[in-house]
């Protein structure tokens, strides 16, 4: 009798735990889907790419459930699918923020010959804000779409003084920082626009090959910080085939899942010294 209560009980006390815990987990999840579908549109809109969240999440749910089955099939260890399913979350972020910083670099890259061109309008006799209308739809993207957003936040009443810290704000690079400077005092002062846009055109231009000129300096060094972490993954892929039964201690031991941790730590670690090393700001 005492026996079949106390198992009672225990049910009992497991279905409440249960309950509590399929709570918990479906609030923290309602929770993330929230946060990430709000920083997922806004990083979008960011770069001008209106997704719908939810597809977004769809396909970010995907990449962790594919990542984790995969992992598990291979290996059937619990700590590698959690391990994949977790490396599969930083996917669409990762991705996102590679697209904007894409997108700065292809603003930038434009902004000399954009400047040229509205320092050749004013120096015609046109307006700022006339030059601006006429050049801009002829630029091709993200500054036809960035400086047409400015013009368009203009005609809905927003001072011009305001639409450049918006733009800075959209778009924050040291070139962008000297052109709405530029822009700014010649609005409040009047001066000559036209001589001053030539010269940062010059500048922009000079920097700009500077730039190339370290990236693909400093591109080795990045490649063999890739083949570098890649050399443990691909060794280890190499040895599980030829030697299954002695790896598989590897993902389904406690030591083994100690040692698979500090690698992750340590190769997380180097790749983010070297990224520092070669990353040589002009």
């Amino acid at each position: 009798m005492m026996v079949a209560v106390a198992a009672v009980m225990a049910a009992i006390a497991g279905a409440c735990i249960g309950w509590i815990c399929l709570r918990a987990s479906s609030t923290a999840h309602r929770r993330y889907r929230n946060h990430f579908g709000l920083a997922v549109s806004g990083s979008l809109a960011e770069v001008f790419l209106f997704l719908d969240p939810t597809r977004v999440w769809v396909v970010h749910l995907a990449l962790c459930v594919g990542f984790g089955a995969v992992a598990l099939l291979l290996s059937g260890s619990l700590v590698l699918m959690l391990m994949a399913a977790g490396v599969a979350l930083a996917i669409v972020p990762c991705l996102i923020a590679r697209a904007r910083r894409a997108r700065l670099r292809r603003y930038e890259k434009q902004l000399p010959d954009f400047l040229m061109a509205l320092a050749g309008a004013l120096r015609a006799g046109t307006g700022l804000q006339a030059a601006l209308s006429c050049i801009v739809p002829r630029q091709s993207p993200p500054l036809s779409q960035e400086f047409g957003l400015l013009l368009r936040q203009q005609r809905m009443g927003l001072s011009f003084d305001d639409a450049l810290a918006d733009l800075l704000v959209r778009m924050p690079t040291d070139a962008n920082n000297l052109l709405v400077s530029s822009l700014r005092m010649a609005w409040r002062s009047g001066g000559s626009l036209a001589a001053l846009l030539d010269v940062l055109a010059e500048t922009l231009r000079s920097c700009g090959h500077l730039s190339a000129r370290v990236r693909a300096l400093t591109s080795q060094g990045k490649m063999q910080a890739y083949l570098m972490a890649g050399m443990p993954l691909m060794v280890g892929a190499a040895l599980y085939l030829l030697d299954p039964d002695s790896m598989r201690p590897l993902w389904q031991t406690p030591p083994g899942w100690m040692a698979l941790g500090l690698l992750v730590l340590l190769e997380a670690a180097g790749l983010w010294f070297i990224r520092r090393i070669v990353d040589i700001r002009v």
